[in-house]
C-alpha cells in the first residue's frame, strides 16, 4: 500500500507510462549503458514516442502543460529504475526553463515545440572551472559588436553537452557590474566558435554526457538574449527555483528504487536458517528507509505544486520559492545517499558487486547532493531566506 496523493487521471496516466518505459525499455539496458558510458539515444527516442519530453511545457508550445509537478512525477518513476538514463530528460528541462520562464514569445515558439516533441534536447551552461557555487565568479564574456555578442570562455560539467541541440548559456556582458553584469543567451549546436571539450569519466550517472562548452569568438545575435542585458543572474536564480525539485525527484526515484530492491532481497536472502527480513536490525533499517523516502516524496510533491501555483498567478503577485526548492533538493538528495548506502549494506557483499543494481544506485545518488547547488549551498539558501522572512516579520 502506498500513500495517497490524489493524482488526477492525467497524472496517473503519466506515471503509468513512465513506469512502463522504465521497466520495459530502460531496465534491460541500464547495466550496458553504465558499463560503456554511452549516451542512451535509443531510450531518448522511447521518451519522445511516449510523449514524456514535454510534460512540463505549456500546451500552446506542444507540451502537456503539467508543470513542475508533472516533471517530478515522470522523473521519479524513471529514476526508480535508472537515474542516469532519465537524466537526459531532466537535464533538458533545466536547459529549457530559462526560455520558458524568461524568454520572449518568438524564442518560445522557436525552441519549445522541438524540445516538447523530443526532437531536440537542451542543456544549461552556468558552471565554470573557477565558478561553481559562486556563479558570479564566471569569466566567460559576451562583448557587444553591433547586432551580435562575441562569446569567449569555457563552461564545465555541463549535462547533455555535445548531445543537446539547444543551450542556455550565461556570460558577463559587463564584468565591472558584478552580479548585475551577467546575461543569458540561447546557443545552438554547430554555431561557429562553439565547440565541446572532453567527455568526463564519472563515478556515477555514466550514461549521461558531461562535457565542457568552449566559446572561441562565438557570434550570437542579440535576438538570442534571454531577458534583458544584465538580468542573467536573475534568470539563473528563477531557473534553479524551478529545476531543483527535478533534481530532488531524481534523488527520490533513486532512493525509492533502492528501497524496493533492498526489501525484495531481504525477503529472499536466507541466513541462520531464516530470511534476513525477519531480523530486527534489518527491519529497522527498512523502516527508516521507507519513512525517509515517504517524507522526501511529501516535500518534493508539495514544493512542485507550490511552484506551479505561484507560476499560475500574475507576474506581479508571484512569490519566489527559493527556500522550498532548496529544502526539497537538500532533503531528497541526502535521503538518497542514506537509503542507497543502507541498501548496499542490506545486500552485504553482493551489494558491492555489479551483479546487483544497488551499487550503481549509490554511485548515481551522490551527484544529487552536488549539482545544481551542493547540500551546503542549499542550507545557505534556506537560512538566508529564513533570516529575510524574519526581518520582514513574516
Amino acid at each position: 500500500m502506498v500513500m495517497e496523493y490524489f493524482l488526477s487521471e492525467d497524472e496517473k496516466m503519466m506515471v503509468e507510462t513512465a513506469r512502463t518505459v522504465a521497466q520495459e525499455k530502460i531496465k534491460p539496458v541500464r547495466e550496458h549503458f553504465d558499463e560503456v558510458e554511452e549516451f542512451p539515444w535509443p531510450i531518448v527516442k522511447e521518451f519522445a514516442q511516449a510523449d514524456l519530453c514535454g510534460v512540463y511545457i505549456p500546451e500552446e508550445y506542444g507540451g502537456f502543460g503539467k508543470g513542475v509537478f508533472g516533471l517530478v512525477l515522470v522523473t521519479e518513476e524513471l529514476c526508480k529504475v535508472d537515474g542516469s538514463i532519465a537524466l537526459s530528460l531532466a537535464a533538458t528541462a533545466l536547459g529549457t526553463f530559462p526560455i520558458l520562464l524568461s524568454g520572449n514569445e518568438e524564442q518560445k515558439k522557436k525552441y519549445l515545440p522541438d524540445i516538447a516533441s523530443g526532437k531536440k534536447l537542451a542543456a544549461f551552461g552556468l558552471t565554470e572551472p573557477g565558478a561553481g557555487s559562486d556563479a558570479t565568479a564566471m569569466t566567460t564574456t559576451a562583448v557587444k559588436d553591433g547586432d551580435y555578442y562575441i562569446l569567449n570562455g569555457t563552461k564545465c560539467f555541463i549535462t547533455n553537452a555535445g548531445d543537446a541541440e539547444t543551450y542556455t548559456v550565461f556570460a558577463k556582458t559587463n564584468p565591472s557590474r558584478g552580479a548585475r553584469g551577467i546575461s543569458c543567451f540561447i546557443l545552438e549546436k554547430g554555431m561557429p566558435g562553439f565547440e565541446f571539450g572532453k567527455k568526463e569519466k564519472k563515478m556515477g550517472i555514466r550514461a549521461s554526457s558531461t562535457r565542457e562548452l568552449i566559446f572561441n569568438n562565438c557570434r550570437v545575435h542579440k535576438d538570442n538574449m534571454v531577458g534583458k542585458e544584465g538580468h542573467g543572474l536573475m534568470v539563473a536564480q528563477a531557473t534553479l527555483d524551478f529545476s531543483r525539485p527535478g533534481v530532488a525527484s531524481q534523488a527520490l526515484g533513486i532512493a525509492a528504487g533502492a528501497l524496493e530492491e533492498a526489501t525484495a532481497y531481504a525477503r529472499k536472502r536466507v541466513q541462520f536458517g531464516q530470511p534476513i527480513a525477519s531480523f530486527q536490525g534489518i527491519q529497522h533499517m527498512l523502516a527508516d528507509m521507507a519513512t525517509e523516502v515517504e517524507a522526501a516524496r511529501c516535500l518534493v510533491y508539495q514544493t512542485a505544486k507550490m511552484i506551479d501555483a505561484e507560476h499560475a498567478k500574475p507576474a506581479n503577485e508571484r512569490q519566489r520559492t527559493s527556500k522550498e526548492s532548496a529544502m526539497a533538493k537538500l532533503f531528497a538528495s541526502e535521503v538518497a545517499m542514506k537509503v542507497t548506502t543502507n541498501a548496499v549494506q542490506i545486500f552485504g557483499g553482493y551489494g558491492y558487486s555489479r551483479e546487483y543494481p544497488v551499487e550503481k544506485m549509490m554511485r548515481d545518488a551522490k551527484i544529487t547532493t552536488i549539482y545544481e547547488g551542493t547540500s551546503q549551498i542549499q542550507k545557505n539558501e534556506i537560512a538566508l531566506c529564513l533570516i529575510k522572512e524574519s526581518a520582514k516579520g513574516k
